[in-house]
């Protein structure tokens, strides 16, 4: 078998010209020349003893080599990315980069940074606050904080919090009234909501917590829907209405006086906070330093 491979610089001259259909905008992407960009693909084109593009007066047309080639070039590449993007963040001891639901990075984790900060001070902490699920293989993200099942193949997965949820209010909106006596009062009062229920059809709704409660076919009166749980808490907060609210999430308002939970009676929420991390990502200090921490925040009385 013949091992031989064409300059790296010519099969790289040629991935973005043949991907971008252009000379220019692959010399732009690579800053060189679009002449440079020319005689690396001849060199190619000699090294192959193929042709790989028809020159047209203002184009290139790729041929059926070029085709065959490309796209096996263009998963080589991003496999070579990938892997400097790893090894990048595996050796960078100063930066953390976390990626977290929004509602726990709000309420949870923001107000107990200091906490690492104090600890760590050699390590920049960066916080991405968001429902989506970033692929942590990649290398942008040293750990994240997840809302789910727990079920995440190929990740190191640990539990880290579990909620249940109950209602609650400001202060202020007992002070006033309508009377928050028995579960029935609350259909007196505006009920704030969010869309949890649109990410997971078992979430905790008013309805289930109302039938629970013994409160069953009374109309639910309209009120605040949010996207996010924290700022239906929020709402509760300024005095809009009662939310239906999560352990988590309304602990540290709960603590401070913000908040106030109604009745004893909670649901209990499939779903969970874990920490999912990429395999081997524990066996840098950094990371280790963050998921310790995180567990001791998690097991400490208060929470």
């Amino acid at each position: 078998m013949n091992g031989h491979l064409p300059p790296l610089s010519a099969l790289r001259a040629f991935e973005a010209a043949a991907r971008l259909k252009s000379f220019t905008r692959a010399a732009d992407e690579l800053a060189v020349t679009p002449a440079a960009i020319s005689h690396q693909i001849h060199a190619l084109e000699a090294d192959l003893g193929v042709r790989l593009f028809n020159r047209l007066s203002r184009s290139v047309e790729l041929t059926p080599s070029a085709r065959l080639l490309l796209p096996d070039l263009s998963e080589a590449f991003a496999g070579i990315q990938a892997a400097v993007r790893r090894l990048r963040a595996h050796n960078d001891t100063g930066t953390l980069t976390v990626t977290a639901s929004p509602s726990l990075a709000a309420k949870w984790l923001v107000p107990r940074l200091h906490r690492f900060q104090e600890q760590n001070p050699d390590i920049d902490v960066r916080i991405s606050a968001t429902d989506n699920v970033v692929d942590l293989s990649k290398g942008d993200f040293d750990l994240g904080i997840r809302y789910g099942t727990g079920r995440y193949p190929g990740l190191a997965v640990e539990l880290l919090l579990q909620n249940e949820v109950f209602p609650a209010c400001s202060p202020r909106l007992l002070e006033r009234g309508p009377p928050l006596r028995v579960p029935a009062d609350l259909l007196h009062h505006a009920l704030i909501h969010d869309q949890a229920v649109d990410r997971d059809p078992l979430a905790p709704t008013w309805a289930m917590w109302l039938k629970a409660a013994g409160v069953a076919g009374a109309p639910i009166l309209p009120g605040l829907t949010f996207s996010v749980g924290y700022m239906a808490v929020d709402a509760a907060i300024a005095g809009h209405g009662v939310a239906l609210a999560y352990s988590t999430i309304a602990a540290a308002d709960i603590a401070a006086g913000h908040l106030v939970r109604l009745f004893s009676l909670a649901l209990p929420d499939l779903f969970a906070y874990y920490i999912v991390t990429a395999s081997g990502a524990l066996e840098r200090p950094k990371v280790r330093a963050f998921h310790d921490w995180l567990r001791q925040e998690a097991d400490a009385p208060s929470n």
